[in-house]
């Protein structure tokens, strides 16, 4: 890795299919983690589940972390999944995932990468990978990690979403959008999950406003408008747009005549 980072970014879907986070998926798509895992990450399905012997029955090391990971115990997971035989490209994914709910990139990624080679073809890895590339700002290389995963499973709406937000961050606003897009035409909820929605501004305010613009364009998509009028404010407030703009914009149509979306453009009117 080209450089390292204190902590993990909120705003990418690692695409888990472990039993934790609180990923709702679309019947298409590959399921995640249900409990404390970002919305980003991914697993195969059942990858991850509560275990269904009883409980005096000797476990795997694998079925070990993952009871673990289910109680957010990661280093401990950690330490199972590293009696799991070498050859599991599924436990590799999973300590990866455990390394990076620690906020350590780069052993994550040693993972995902060890987990690649067994498996050049896995989109979750490749997804979970592309994140990691993310929190340390490659965006390139998290794109053409996405782009990877997409190839393999082309109804991952997280993997879309994901891609989109990289393409922000790149400043790449209407190429984001189309992939927004198309993750909203996959999974309509991809979107309802406040944590889901939550991003790692840019620097440049230019750039926050930008991003905070299309985001909203996201929520009215997805029937959140309440969070669509949040990120207009944050856009509007960081000079990218102005209320002319917002009214021009026909995907805001159905916000026209809420009480809080006149507000806001008759307050920054008067600005």
């Amino acid at each position: 890795m080209k450089k390292t980072i204190a902590g993990l970014s909120a705003r990418f879907l690692l695409t888990l299919a472990v039993a934790g986070t609180a990923c709702a998926l679309a019947p298409a798509q590959s399921p995640e983690l249900p409990l404390s895992t970002p919305e980003s990450l991914t697993l195969p399905a059942q990858s991850l589940s509560a275990p269904a012997q009883p409980v005096s029955e000797q476990k795997t090391p694998e079925e070990i972390g993952d009871a673990l990971m289910l109680h957010q115990r990661y280093q401990a997971a950690i330490e199972a999944y590293k009696k799991a035989p070498r050859s599991s490209a599924a436990a590799w994914n999973k300590m990866g995932i455990a390394y990076q709910m620690m906020f350590n990139l780069q052993e994550a990624s040693r993972c995902y990468q060890a987990s690649l080679k067994l498996e050049p073809k896995n989109p979750h890895v490749l997804n979970n990978l592309g994140t990691i590339y993310d929190g340390l700002h490659e965006y390139p290389d998290a794109e053409r990690m996405y782009r990877k995963a997409i190839k393999f499973d082309p109804r991952s709406a997280i993997t879309y979403k994901n891609l989109g937000t990289a393409l922000l961050a790149e400043h790449k606003y209407k190429k984001g959008w189309e992939e927004y897009k198309t993750a909203l035409s996959i999974d309509p909820n991809i979107f309802k999950s406040r944590d889901s929605l939550r991003i790692e501004n840019p620097a440049s305010v230019e750039d926050r406003g930008a991003m905070n613009y299309y985001m909203a364009r996201g929520c009215v998509r997805a029937g959140m408008n309440d969070c669509a009028i949040d990120y207009l404010r944050m856009a509007l407030n960081e000079g990218f747009t102005n209320p002319k703009k917002i009214e021009a914009d026909s995907e805001f149509a159905s916000l026209r005549g809420m009480p809080a979306f006149d507000q806001l453009l008759a307050s920054q009117r008067q600005q």
